[in-house]
């Protein structure tokens, strides 16, 4: 396997401001994500992917080096992963390397460690699309998901007759600390378009992803533990 690695790191935030860079536990949010990726991949095949220059000194100051600054198309709200990942690949390429998966760890996800990783390339095999990391949901869409109807009234988004929560199948959820992607597969079409997409299961705490104010402070109160 030759693996890209990318982390993605955009200096515009605004649920949480600098958050890729704010100090949780005394560390900043996307060191975790670095230390985490060199324990498994090579210097040389991690990209840190940021517009931002301040992002781009922290992450430096693990002695990670990072090769760019992402142009400003993609530095906006609307710039998506797909053609982020596209960028770091067609930049890997220009320097003579020719990665047949590229890493997806989103820095978001201070609690996925090297060797969830390591877990979830094992996993991965050149004939499918994506290895991704899930978490069972407690969302169950058989159970206690609904959309409203025409006529306004609330109706099951799955249906299913199920009294029980334990007794509807089991469903899981993107948790968005790793994607193990196909290099032709990202090249042909979006992640959202995959077909052969295969889960690699961690649980709930490792899982734990940082969005709002409050999912920082569940982080802390997981650190303080």
């Amino acid at each position: 396997m030759k693996p890209l690695v990318v982390i993605p790191a955009r200096g515009g935030s605004k649920g949480i401001p600098n958050k890729n860079i704010k100090l949780l536990g005394g560390k900043p949010l996307i060191h975790y994500t670095i230390e985490a990726a060199r324990e498994v991949f090579a210097d040389e095949d991690i990209i840190v992917s940021t517009d931002s220059e301040r992002i781009k000194e922290v992450a430096e100051a693990t002695g990670l080096k990072v090769p760019f600054l992402r142009p400003a198309h993609l530095a906006t709200d609307t710039a998506g992963t797909h053609e982020v990942l596209l960028h770091a690949l067609e930049f890997a390429e220009q320097q003579g390397k020719k990665p047949d998966v590229v890493v997806l760890l989103q820095p978001t996800s201070p609690f996925r460690t090297a060797q969830h990783i390591r877990e979830a390339i094992e996993l991965y095999h050149p004939e499918i699309d994506m290895v991704v990391s899930v978490k069972e949901t407690k969302s169950n869409p058989y159970y206690v998901l609904f959309e409203e109807n025409e006529q306004g009234y609330l109706q099951k988004s799955k249906e299913g007759s199920f009294t029980r929560r334990q007794d509807c199948p089991r469903v899981w959820e993107l948790n968005g600390a790793i994607y193990i992607i196909n290099t032709q597969s990202l090249k042909a079409k979006p992640l959202n378009q995959f077909n052969k997409v295969k889960k690699y299961v961690m649980d709930e705490l490792s899982s734990h992803d940082i969005d709002t104010i409050l999912d920082w402070r569940v982080a802390e109160a997981i650190l303080a533990k």
